[in-house]
């Protein structure tokens, strides 16, 4: 049953659709209408491999005002007052056998939409870009980066 579940999310994501979230969010109005650029709120830690989620602090600095009645930014100020963090489900996930770096990536000027697609015209967040080694390969090529295998993965013992 387990299993199901797992396949049923791969399609349901893989359709364009997100993942069930804790809170609804809506990178359209975030991004779009207000113009907030992802490293506002996302931001890429060393050694700079993934970039996380915003602090609750960090949202409550703005919806301490905005919208503090919308039932949404209530759940929102529960988990801030709480001092517990939204888990939030990831839509994009790198497989763990794979080496890869948000900063390595930025650092050679790719955008965040080279990989995510246009978030900013996003309600719900979902996979709209392919992520598949294929995918990654093919912009490797067309960037000149090596597609050795050990460029990204383990080699195998």
């Amino acid at each position: 049953m387990k299993y199901l579940a797992v396949l049923l999310g791969c399609v349901l994501l893989w359709a364009g659709e997100g993942p069930k979230q804790p809170l609804a969010f809506s990178h359209k109005q975030h991004a779009g209408t207000l113009n907030l650029k992802c490293a506002t709120c996302h931001v890429n830690p060393a050694p700079g491999e993934m970039m996380t989620f915003p602090a609750e602090a960090k949202c409550m600095g703005c919806h301490q005002v905005i919208k503090k009645d919308s039932e949404e930014i209530q759940k929102l100020a529960r988990f801030f007052q709480e001092k517990k963090r939204v888990p939030w489900v990831r839509v994009y996930q790198v497989p763990t056998f794979v080496y890869w770096s948000h900063k390595s990536h930025s650092d050679a000027g790719l955008t965040c939409e080279k990989c995510h697609g246009e978030v900013v015209g996003l309600e719900v967040m979902a996979k709209v870009k392919d992520l598949s080694m294929g995918s990654c390969m093919d912009c490797h090529r067309q960037m000149k980066v090596s597609n050795d295998c050990t460029f990204c993965h383990d080699k195998v013992h």
